[in-house]
Protein backbone atom coordinates (compact mmCIF):
# COMPACT_ATOMS: atom_id res chain seq x y z
CA UNK A 1 0.00 0.00 0.00
CA UNK A 2 2.80 2.30 1.03
CA UNK A 3 4.70 1.55 -2.18
CA UNK A 4 1.68 2.56 -4.20
CA UNK A 5 1.21 5.99 -2.48
CA UNK A 6 4.45 7.03 -3.13
CA UNK A 7 4.46 5.73 -6.63
CA UNK A 8 1.48 8.10 -7.24
CA UNK A 9 3.26 10.80 -5.25
CA UNK A 10 5.95 10.93 -7.73
CA UNK A 11 3.66 10.50 -10.65
CA UNK A 12 2.27 13.64 -9.53
CA UNK A 13 5.25 15.87 -9.30
CA UNK A 14 6.21 14.43 -12.52
CA UNK A 15 2.94 15.30 -14.12
CA UNK A 16 3.50 18.70 -12.08
CA UNK A 17 6.99 19.25 -13.44
CA UNK A 18 5.37 18.68 -16.88
CA UNK A 19 2.82 21.20 -16.79
CA UNK A 20 5.40 23.92 -15.32
CA UNK A 21 7.75 23.61 -18.23
CA UNK A 22 5.29 23.64 -21.12
CA UNK A 23 3.83 26.81 -20.01
CA UNK A 24 7.39 28.94 -19.00
CA UNK A 25 9.18 27.45 -21.82
CA UNK A 26 7.02 28.92 -24.08
CA UNK A 27 5.55 31.78 -22.52
CA UNK A 28 9.56 32.36 -22.66
CA UNK A 29 10.66 31.50 -25.57
CA UNK A 30 7.61 33.80 -27.04
CA UNK A 31 7.64 36.76 -25.24
CA UNK A 32 9.98 39.15 -26.98
CA UNK A 33 9.35 38.64 -30.16
CA UNK A 34 5.88 38.59 -29.61
CA UNK A 35 5.83 41.71 -27.19
CA UNK A 36 8.12 43.77 -30.14
CA UNK A 37 6.27 42.27 -33.51
CA UNK A 38 2.63 42.33 -32.04
CA UNK A 39 2.71 44.58 -29.12
CA UNK A 40 5.51 47.15 -30.04
CA UNK A 41 7.51 47.02 -27.12
CA UNK A 42 10.00 49.65 -26.66
CA UNK A 43 13.38 48.99 -24.24
CA UNK A 44 11.68 50.55 -20.86
CA UNK A 45 8.61 48.73 -21.03
CA UNK A 46 10.25 45.29 -21.54
CA UNK A 47 12.37 46.01 -18.65
CA UNK A 48 9.21 46.63 -16.36
CA UNK A 49 7.51 43.82 -17.93
CA UNK A 50 10.69 41.30 -16.92
CA UNK A 51 11.29 43.53 -13.34
CA UNK A 52 7.15 42.92 -12.60
CA UNK A 53 8.23 38.85 -13.89
CA UNK A 54 10.90 38.77 -11.03
CA UNK A 55 8.22 40.24 -8.05
CA UNK A 56 6.08 36.87 -7.44
CA UNK A 57 9.60 34.92 -7.30
CA UNK A 58 11.22 37.67 -4.24
CA UNK A 59 7.61 37.46 -2.40
CA UNK A 60 7.54 33.37 -2.79
CA UNK A 61 7.47 33.39 1.13
CA UNK A 62 4.10 34.19 1.26
CA UNK A 63 3.31 30.77 0.06
CA UNK A 64 3.45 29.48 3.77
CA UNK A 65 0.34 32.60 4.55
CA UNK A 66 -1.77 31.35 1.51
CA UNK A 67 -1.12 27.54 2.97
CA UNK A 68 -2.99 28.48 6.28
CA UNK A 69 -6.22 28.30 3.59
CA UNK A 70 -5.34 25.82 1.04
CA UNK A 71 -3.35 22.74 1.45
CA UNK A 72 -0.18 22.26 -0.12
CA UNK A 73 -1.35 19.57 -2.44
CA UNK A 74 -3.88 21.70 -3.75
CA UNK A 75 -1.89 25.16 -3.84
CA UNK A 76 0.57 23.52 -5.85
CA UNK A 77 -2.23 21.75 -8.66
CA UNK A 78 -3.70 25.37 -8.33
CA UNK A 79 -0.67 27.20 -9.14
CA UNK A 80 -0.18 24.98 -12.39
CA UNK A 81 -4.15 25.90 -12.90
CA UNK A 82 -2.69 29.99 -12.74
CA UNK A 83 0.47 29.57 -14.67
CA UNK A 84 -0.96 27.87 -17.42
CA UNK A 85 -4.27 30.24 -17.34
CA UNK A 86 -1.53 33.32 -17.83
CA UNK A 87 0.30 31.31 -20.47
CA UNK A 88 -2.65 31.05 -22.33
CA UNK A 89 -4.29 34.25 -22.32
CA UNK A 90 -0.87 36.61 -22.86
CA UNK A 91 -1.67 37.34 -26.71
CA UNK A 92 -5.80 38.04 -26.23
CA UNK A 93 -4.78 41.60 -26.47
CA UNK A 94 -1.51 42.85 -27.68
CA UNK A 95 -1.30 46.03 -25.20
CA UNK A 96 1.35 46.98 -22.76
CA UNK A 97 -0.72 46.67 -19.85
CA UNK A 98 -2.17 43.72 -20.53
CA UNK A 99 1.40 42.11 -21.03
CA UNK A 100 2.22 43.46 -17.70
CA UNK A 101 -1.78 41.78 -15.86
CA UNK A 102 -0.71 38.25 -17.57
CA UNK A 103 2.91 37.81 -16.87
CA UNK A 104 2.37 38.80 -12.98
CA UNK A 105 -0.70 36.11 -13.60
CA UNK A 106 2.00 33.70 -15.28
CA UNK A 107 4.91 34.47 -12.59
CA UNK A 108 2.81 33.75 -9.33
CA UNK A 109 1.78 30.46 -10.77
CA UNK A 110 5.36 29.46 -11.93
CA UNK A 111 7.31 30.79 -8.79
CA UNK A 112 4.38 29.25 -6.00
CA UNK A 113 4.56 26.24 -8.00
CA UNK A 114 8.44 25.97 -8.06
CA UNK A 115 8.01 26.63 -4.15
CA UNK A 116 5.50 23.93 -3.66
CA UNK A 117 7.43 21.41 -5.85
CA UNK A 118 10.76 21.74 -3.68
CA UNK A 119 9.00 21.18 -0.29
CA UNK A 120 6.59 18.39 -1.30
CA UNK A 121 9.61 16.55 -3.01
CA UNK A 122 12.06 17.04 0.09
CA UNK A 123 8.88 16.03 1.91
CA UNK A 124 7.49 13.07 0.39
CA UNK A 125 10.96 11.61 -1.12
CA UNK A 126 13.00 9.23 1.25
CA UNK A 127 16.97 11.07 1.80
CA UNK A 128 18.28 7.72 0.16
CA UNK A 129 16.32 8.52 -3.40
CA UNK A 130 15.82 12.45 -3.05
CA UNK A 131 19.47 13.22 -5.49
CA UNK A 132 18.17 10.28 -7.97
CA UNK A 133 14.18 11.70 -8.02
CA UNK A 134 15.38 15.23 -8.27
CA UNK A 135 17.25 14.38 -10.99
CA UNK A 136 14.63 12.52 -13.25
CA UNK A 137 12.39 15.78 -12.49
CA UNK A 138 14.91 17.65 -14.40
CA UNK A 139 15.34 15.15 -17.05
CA UNK A 140 11.10 15.07 -17.51
CA UNK A 141 10.93 19.00 -17.45
CA UNK A 142 13.75 19.14 -19.58
CA UNK A 143 11.93 16.43 -22.21
CA UNK A 144 8.81 18.57 -21.51
CA UNK A 145 10.73 21.74 -22.71
CA UNK A 146 12.19 20.13 -25.46
CA UNK A 147 9.05 18.45 -27.34
CA UNK A 148 7.57 22.21 -26.77
CA UNK A 149 10.12 23.84 -28.41
CA UNK A 150 10.41 21.72 -31.17
CA UNK A 151 6.82 22.02 -32.06
CA UNK A 152 7.30 25.67 -31.93
CA UNK A 153 10.13 25.81 -34.20
CA UNK A 154 8.38 23.44 -36.26
CA UNK A 155 4.84 25.45 -36.59
CA UNK A 156 6.57 28.59 -37.32
CA UNK A 157 9.15 27.05 -39.99
CA UNK A 158 5.66 26.25 -41.98
CA UNK A 159 3.04 28.84 -40.72
CA UNK A 160 2.85 32.27 -40.16
CA UNK A 161 3.69 32.82 -36.23
CA UNK A 162 -0.17 32.58 -34.34
CA UNK A 163 1.15 33.47 -31.11
CA UNK A 164 -2.75 33.39 -30.08
CA UNK A 165 -3.05 30.14 -30.74
CA UNK A 166 0.74 29.29 -29.83
CA UNK A 167 0.00 30.31 -25.93
CA UNK A 168 -3.83 29.16 -26.01
CA UNK A 169 -2.11 25.81 -26.98
CA UNK A 170 1.01 25.62 -24.22
CA UNK A 171 -1.66 27.36 -21.54
CA UNK A 172 -4.23 24.92 -22.07
CA UNK A 173 -1.96 21.92 -21.87
CA UNK A 174 -0.65 22.96 -18.39
CA UNK A 175 -3.92 23.86 -17.61
CA UNK A 176 -5.58 20.59 -18.78
CA UNK A 177 -3.15 18.64 -16.61
CA UNK A 178 -3.47 20.46 -13.59
CA UNK A 179 -7.08 19.02 -13.63
CA UNK A 180 -6.16 15.90 -14.32
CA UNK A 181 -3.82 16.43 -10.89
CA UNK A 182 -6.84 17.74 -9.05
CA UNK A 183 -9.26 14.64 -9.93
CA UNK A 184 -6.65 11.59 -10.62
CA UNK A 185 -5.15 11.73 -7.46
CA UNK A 186 -5.98 11.50 -3.87
CA UNK A 187 -4.75 13.78 -1.39
CA UNK A 188 -1.91 12.36 0.35
CA UNK A 189 -1.67 12.99 3.67
CA UNK A 190 1.75 15.06 5.44
CA UNK A 191 4.10 12.30 6.87
CA UNK A 192 4.38 15.97 9.62
CA UNK A 193 2.77 18.85 10.15
CA UNK A 194 4.10 21.63 8.67
CA UNK A 195 4.86 24.79 10.40
CA UNK A 196 2.57 27.75 8.80
CA UNK A 197 4.94 30.63 9.59
CA UNK A 198 7.55 32.57 8.41
CA UNK A 199 10.52 32.26 10.16
CA UNK A 200 14.73 32.12 10.16
CA UNK A 201 16.66 29.65 12.27
CA UNK A 202 20.46 30.13 13.14
CA UNK A 203 21.49 26.82 12.04
CA UNK A 204 20.45 26.73 8.49
CA UNK A 205 22.66 29.61 7.95
CA UNK A 206 25.08 28.07 5.15
CA UNK A 207 21.82 26.46 3.64
CA UNK A 208 20.36 30.27 3.14
CA UNK A 209 24.14 31.71 2.34
CA UNK A 210 24.21 28.82 -0.35
CA UNK A 211 20.85 29.47 -1.77
CA UNK A 212 21.85 33.33 -1.83
CA UNK A 213 25.27 33.03 -3.86
CA UNK A 214 23.39 30.24 -6.74
CA UNK A 215 20.73 32.59 -7.07
CA UNK A 216 23.44 35.64 -7.98
CA UNK A 217 25.65 33.11 -10.15
CA UNK A 218 22.43 32.00 -11.68
CA UNK A 219 21.34 35.93 -12.82
CA UNK A 220 24.82 36.04 -14.52
CA UNK A 221 24.24 33.17 -16.92
CA UNK A 222 20.78 34.23 -17.69
CA UNK A 223 21.08 37.43 -18.82
CA UNK A 224 25.01 37.82 -19.71
CA UNK A 225 25.85 34.40 -21.11
CA UNK A 226 23.53 34.60 -24.03
CA UNK A 227 23.58 38.16 -24.61
CA UNK A 228 27.07 37.61 -24.91
CA UNK A 229 27.04 34.92 -27.73
CA UNK A 230 24.31 38.05 -29.62
CA UNK A 231 27.19 41.13 -28.85
CA UNK A 232 29.93 39.57 -29.22
CA UNK A 233 29.43 36.95 -32.01
CA UNK A 234 26.12 38.23 -33.39
CA UNK A 235 24.75 34.91 -32.41
CA UNK A 236 21.58 34.49 -35.02
CA UNK A 237 18.19 33.73 -33.49
CA UNK A 238 17.45 30.27 -34.73
CA UNK A 239 21.14 29.25 -33.37
CA UNK A 240 19.81 30.48 -29.91
CA UNK A 241 17.00 28.17 -30.69
CA UNK A 242 18.98 25.11 -31.16
CA UNK A 243 21.66 26.08 -28.92
CA UNK A 244 18.43 25.95 -26.41
CA UNK A 245 17.25 22.30 -28.16
CA UNK A 246 21.29 21.12 -27.37
CA UNK A 247 21.15 22.21 -23.90
CA UNK A 248 17.60 20.74 -22.85
CA UNK A 249 19.07 17.59 -24.96
CA UNK A 250 22.10 17.12 -22.58
CA UNK A 251 20.20 18.25 -19.65
CA UNK A 252 17.39 15.16 -20.06
CA UNK A 253 20.63 12.54 -20.71
CA UNK A 254 22.51 13.77 -17.79
CA UNK A 255 20.61 15.19 -14.89
CA UNK A 256 19.71 11.90 -13.94
CA UNK A 257 23.24 10.78 -13.48
CA UNK A 258 23.86 14.11 -11.80
CA UNK A 259 21.23 12.96 -9.19
CA UNK A 260 22.81 9.28 -9.15
CA UNK A 261 26.59 11.27 -8.51
CA UNK A 262 25.46 13.57 -5.89
CA UNK A 263 23.37 10.37 -4.07
CA UNK A 264 27.28 8.38 -4.29
CA UNK A 265 29.68 11.38 -3.47
CA UNK A 266 27.90 13.63 -1.11
CA UNK A 267 26.91 17.09 -1.46
CA UNK A 268 29.92 18.71 -0.05
CA UNK A 269 31.96 16.67 -3.05
CA UNK A 270 29.33 17.28 -5.84
CA UNK A 271 29.29 21.18 -5.18
CA UNK A 272 32.96 21.38 -4.72
CA UNK A 273 32.84 19.88 -8.24
CA UNK A 274 29.96 22.61 -9.47
CA UNK A 275 32.29 25.24 -8.12
CA UNK A 276 35.57 24.17 -9.20
CA UNK A 277 33.84 24.38 -12.72
CA UNK A 278 32.34 27.32 -12.55
CA UNK A 279 35.28 29.34 -11.62
CA UNK A 280 37.28 28.13 -14.71
CA UNK A 281 33.74 28.52 -16.65
CA UNK A 282 33.46 32.00 -15.60
CA UNK A 283 37.28 33.06 -16.17
CA UNK A 284 37.16 31.73 -19.34
CA UNK A 285 33.93 33.67 -20.31
CA UNK A 286 35.89 37.08 -19.82
CA UNK A 287 38.44 36.40 -21.95
CA UNK A 288 36.87 33.88 -24.72
CA UNK A 289 37.28 35.44 -28.46
CA UNK A 290 36.55 32.06 -30.60
CA UNK A 291 32.75 31.70 -30.62
CA UNK A 292 32.95 27.65 -30.70
CA UNK A 293 34.97 27.82 -27.02
CA UNK A 294 31.75 30.44 -25.91
CA UNK A 295 29.38 27.83 -27.20
CA UNK A 296 31.05 25.06 -25.27
CA UNK A 297 30.90 27.56 -22.09
CA UNK A 298 27.37 28.25 -22.58
CA UNK A 299 26.62 24.23 -22.45
CA UNK A 300 28.96 23.43 -19.75
CA UNK A 301 27.63 26.35 -17.63
CA UNK A 302 24.05 25.71 -18.15
CA UNK A 303 24.63 21.88 -16.80
CA UNK A 304 26.00 22.86 -14.11
CA UNK A 305 22.46 23.92 -12.86
CA UNK A 306 21.52 20.21 -12.19
CA UNK A 307 24.24 20.23 -9.38
CA UNK A 308 22.07 22.53 -7.66
CA UNK A 309 20.18 19.24 -6.31
CA UNK A 310 23.12 18.84 -3.98
CA UNK A 311 21.81 22.15 -2.03
CA UNK A 312 18.36 20.34 -1.93
CA UNK A 313 19.33 17.52 -0.43
CA UNK A 314 21.97 18.72 1.81
CA UNK A 315 19.10 20.69 3.58
CA UNK A 316 16.30 18.09 3.56
CA UNK A 317 19.42 16.05 5.52
CA UNK A 318 20.07 19.11 8.07
CA UNK A 319 15.93 20.03 8.48
CA UNK A 320 13.54 19.81 10.73
CA UNK A 321 10.64 17.99 8.46
CA UNK A 322 7.98 20.28 9.93
CA UNK A 323 10.18 22.99 8.62
CA UNK A 324 10.11 22.38 4.88
CA UNK A 325 7.47 23.96 3.56
CA UNK A 326 7.80 27.43 5.05
CA UNK A 327 12.12 27.23 4.98
CA UNK A 328 11.75 26.04 0.71
CA UNK A 329 9.32 29.31 0.19
CA UNK A 330 12.08 31.84 1.95
CA UNK A 331 15.24 30.11 0.40
CA UNK A 332 12.97 30.58 -2.95
CA UNK A 333 12.69 34.66 -1.79
CA UNK A 334 16.65 34.39 -0.73
CA UNK A 335 17.57 33.40 -4.15
CA UNK A 336 15.86 35.81 -6.00
CA UNK A 337 17.39 38.85 -3.61
CA UNK A 338 19.99 38.63 -6.41
CA UNK A 339 17.90 38.68 -9.62
CA UNK A 340 15.86 42.07 -8.06
CA UNK A 341 19.50 43.68 -7.03
CA UNK A 342 22.28 41.95 -9.75
CA UNK A 343 20.77 42.59 -13.37
CA UNK A 344 20.79 46.66 -13.32
CA UNK A 345 23.82 46.47 -11.38
CA UNK A 346 26.09 43.94 -13.62
CA UNK A 347 24.43 45.81 -16.82
CA UNK A 348 26.30 49.14 -15.80
CA UNK A 349 29.19 46.73 -15.29
CA UNK A 350 28.76 45.39 -18.59
CA UNK A 351 28.83 48.84 -20.33
CA UNK A 352 32.43 49.73 -19.04
CA UNK A 353 33.68 46.38 -19.18
CA UNK A 354 32.28 43.35 -20.27
CA UNK A 355 34.82 41.00 -19.17
CA UNK A 356 34.75 42.50 -14.94
CA UNK A 357 30.89 41.02 -15.23
CA UNK A 358 32.49 37.24 -15.18
CA UNK A 359 34.90 37.68 -13.01
CA UNK A 360 32.48 38.85 -10.47
CA UNK A 361 30.15 35.60 -11.29
CA UNK A 362 33.79 33.56 -10.55
CA UNK A 363 34.74 35.67 -7.64
CA UNK A 364 31.04 34.33 -6.82
CA UNK A 365 31.88 31.09 -7.61
CA UNK A 366 35.34 30.89 -5.26
CA UNK A 367 32.79 32.43 -2.32
CA UNK A 368 30.24 29.30 -2.76
CA UNK A 369 33.55 27.20 -3.26
CA UNK A 370 34.15 28.26 0.37
CA UNK A 371 31.22 27.55 1.53
CA UNK A 372 30.32 24.22 0.33
CA UNK A 373 33.65 23.08 2.24
CA UNK A 374 31.48 23.79 5.82
CA UNK A 375 29.63 20.88 4.80
CA UNK A 376 29.77 17.59 6.58
CA UNK A 377 30.83 14.24 5.16
CA UNK A 378 27.04 13.13 6.55
CA UNK A 379 24.81 16.02 7.32
CA UNK A 380 21.96 15.92 10.06
CA UNK A 381 20.06 17.72 12.50
CA UNK A 382 22.78 19.01 15.28
CA UNK A 383 25.66 18.77 12.37
CA UNK A 384 24.36 20.93 10.33
CA UNK A 385 27.56 22.36 9.42
CA UNK A 386 31.89 21.12 10.25
CA UNK A 387 31.72 24.12 12.37
CA UNK A 388 29.27 22.59 14.46
CA UNK A 389 31.24 19.17 14.56
CA UNK A 390 34.16 21.02 16.32
CA UNK A 391 32.02 23.22 18.25
CA UNK A 392 29.72 20.43 20.04
CA UNK A 393 31.70 17.37 19.75
CA UNK A 394 29.56 15.60 22.55
CA UNK A 395 27.30 14.86 19.22
CA UNK A 396 29.54 12.32 18.04
CA UNK A 397 28.74 9.47 20.49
Amino acid sequence: MQLSIDKDRKTLLYLLAIGNTIAFSAWTVMLNNFAVERAAFTGDQIGVLQSLREVPGFLAFTVVLVMLFIRQQNLAILSLLLLGVGTAVTAFYPVALWLYFTTVLMSIGFHYLETLQTSLSLQWLEKNETPQVLGKLLSISALGKFATLCFIYLYIAFFAADYLLLYLLAGGVSVALGIYCWLGFPHFRDNVAQRKRLFLRSRYWLYYLLTFLSGARRQIFVVFAGFLLVEKFGFPIENMVLLVLVNTVLTWWLAPKIGSLIGFIGERRALTLEYVGLIVVFTSYAFVDNVNVAIALYLLDHLFFAMAIAIKTYFQKIADPADIAATSSISFTINHIAAVVLPAALGLVWIINYSAVFLIGAAIACMSLICSQLIPDRPRPMLETRLAKSLRPEIQA
